[in-house]
This record gives structure tokens, sequence and C-alpha cells, in this order.
């Protein structure tokens, strides 16, 4: 992990960056451009929004609902999301290293509920099986001794 410290902070730099600080400065930002270069100059919008704390006051009570409503809908209702995590989970190694282990506990946990479905009654296992068994063992062996991140 030392070896990683430099990326390490530039990514908690980055996340706080436009997480945090971008997010707010451009929420500051756009309400004051939008007031003072378009709402203040037209005689209308004036009217509706007299004073720029008025403005304010305004799009958080519109904006906050409507953006809340925006994010769920991108989050549960389109497919955007599963896209973004789709690409997410194949770029990222260790997300598609937990993906391929989930595959093989299943295999393992499918088998396992198998044999025991058969000890239950006293029935005997079969060669075949035993064989099968052995298989798995080995494979699973081999794929704990061979994995890496990126395969």
């Amino acid at each position: 992990m030392k070896q990683n410290l430099g990326y390490r902070g530039w990514f908690y730099f980055r996340m706080g960056w436009a997480t945090y600080f971008a997010f707010i400065l451009a929420a500051i930002n756009s309400l004051v451009v939008t007031y003072y270069l378009a709402i203040e100059n037209l005689p209308i919008l004036k009217e509706i929004f007299p004073t720029f704390l008025s403005y304010v006051v305004i799009a958080i009570i519109v904006g906050i609902p409507l953006l809340t409503f925006t994010g769920y809908v991108h989050y549960k209702k389109s497919g955007s999301y599963k896209a973004e995590a789709d690409v997410n989970i194949e770029s990222n190694p260790h997300m598609y290293r937990m993906l391929q282990n989930s595959e093989k506990l299943l295999q393992l946990n499918l088998e396992m509920f198998d044999l025991l479905s058969k000890l239950s009654p006293n029935e005997k296992i079969s060669d075949s099986e035993l064989e099968k068994i052995s298989k798995l063992k080995q494979n699973l062996l081999d794929y704990m001794n061979d994995k890496t991140i990126d395969k």
C-alpha cells in the first residue's frame, strides 16, 4: 500500500474536489451567473425574482426535488447506471476478480449441496462422484494458487 500512497492521495484529492468543492462552487457560480446575466436583464424574470435571495430560495425549493428525482431516474429507471456499473466492473480488475471468485464459490456450493443431500438419507457416493469431487478440489486449488488480480 505504501507504494500507492501518491496515487491514493491523488485519488482522495480528486474525489474531495469533484464531489464537494467543485459541486458547491459550481452551484454558487450557476446561481450567480444566471441571476446577474439573465434574470437581472429581463424585466419579466425580474418581476418573478426581484432579488438574488428570492431566486436562490426558489431555485433550492424547485431544484433539490427536481435533481433528486433526476438522480433517482438515473439509478433506478434508466439503463445508464447499469451501463456505467458494467463498465466499472469490466475495467476494475478487483471487481472482475470478485465476480470470478463468486462463480467458483457457486460451483463449489452446488456440488457440496448435492453431496450433502446424498449423505443425508445414507446414500453412497459413487466413484464418478468422488472423481468429480477430486477434480473440483484440484480445480479450486489450481485456481487459488494461480489467482492474480488480472486473471
